[in-house]
């Protein structure tokens, strides 16, 4: 049985005052909400505050991304073991904005997952397409070399633990989001893939949810569909009202 789970993306925004006022707020708003899995992903400088803040409640804290290595000379880079430490307990891998503007591909996206698996964080994997991609009908078979490449050597029972996020790379930011008819597609077929790669029990359990202009008025929508398990939220989860609108109209009955 699959909970919705909706996490907040705060990107580069809030600092840590900010990041703290907002969870002090927010968890007050969610504290009967048992129902969805609740997650903010505050910038680096704020992890360990925002896990304080959040300590003994309902909400659960991210790092932005990771580096694969363990320690060395990676200036600005952030560990996993680091990221524990301070207090998260997921990480978000191969965001849209990582991939286009530093680099990442789907090998660095697997060296890190290795990496947060074994340092027991738990993976928001994303992945999707671009508008050109899209425009060439090429939104699947993209799809595909995502999963195959990011999870390659990945086990049935970590991919059953872990969260994949379905992020067309043209509707991150942009005001526009896939309709539920291409949003319902598209996780359709990833937990297909799941099933046929990784084993039924893994794709039933694994988290697929949905990123990309999601707001208050599309939330309810898109998590009736029956493989949209949730939602990665950007610009909409810097509001604490707004972030916990989208928590309640994203609850919906577990399958």
């Amino acid at each position: 049985m699959r909970t919705p789970f909706i996490a907040a993306n705060w990107k580069m925004y809030k600092t840590v005052h900010e990041a703290v006022v907002f969870v002090k707020e927010f968890r007050k708003l969610v504290q009967d909400v048992s129902d969805v899995e609740i997650v903010v992903a505050p910038p680096f400088t704020a992890v360990h505050a925002v896990a304080e803040a959040a300590r003994s409640s309902n909400v659960g804290v991210a790092g932005q991304d990771l580096h694969w290595e363990r320690e060395g000379a990676f200036t600005g880079a952030v560990s996993a073991g680091m990221l524990k430490e301070a207090g998260a307990e997921y990480v978000i891998i191969g965001h849209s904005e990582r991939r286009r503007l530093f680099g990442e591909t789907d090998a660095t996206v697997n060296r890190k997952l290795v990496a947060a698996i074994g340092a027991q964080l738990t993976p928001i994997v994303c992945i999707g397409e671009t508008l050109d991609e899209r425009e060439r009908n090429e939104t699947l078979p993209v799809l595909d070399r995502q999963i195959k490449q990011g999870l390659d050597g990945v086990h049935a029972d970590q991919i059953a633990a872990m969260v994949i996020a379905y992020e067309p790379v043209w509707a991150i930011g942009t005001g526009r989001n896939a309709t539920p008819a291409q949003a319902g597609e598209a996780h359709a077929h990833i937990r297909s893939r799941l099933r046929q790669w990784f084993g039924g029990d893994a794709a039933e359990q694994c988290h697929i949810i949905y990123g990309g202009s999601v707001k208050p008025d599309n939330i309810r929508e898109l998590s009736s569909l029956a493989d949209v398990d949730g939602a990665l939220v950007g610009g909409a989860s810097l509001d604490v009202r707004s972030f916990h609108e989208i928590v309640t109209r994203g609850r919906r009955a577990a399958v």
